[in-house]
């Protein structure tokens, strides 16, 4: 299962999945992920996968450089 971290809310990691979000204790999030990182569940903790995160990313810049040259 593959997500997308919207950010934190107290004990909670904000994940969106499918289109939803869910509220996931952060103690199912490795410490390491931050907002903005595409995450993968792995042994039941959900871990960063930093190939998806960087093809977000660079998905995102390029979007953004496509908005600003117009």
């Amino acid at each position: 299962m593959t997500g997308y971290v919207e950010g934190f809310d107290g004990p909670f990691c904000r994940i969106e999945v499918d289109g939803n979000i869910q509220a996931v204790p952060r103690e199912q999030v490795d410490p390491r992920v931050k907002a903005g990182d595409a995450v993968e569940r792995k042994g039941g903790i959900w871990v960063t996968d930093p190939a998806a995160t960087k093809r977000r990313t660079d998905e995102i810049k390029k979007l953004m450089d496509d908005v600003w040259e117009s």
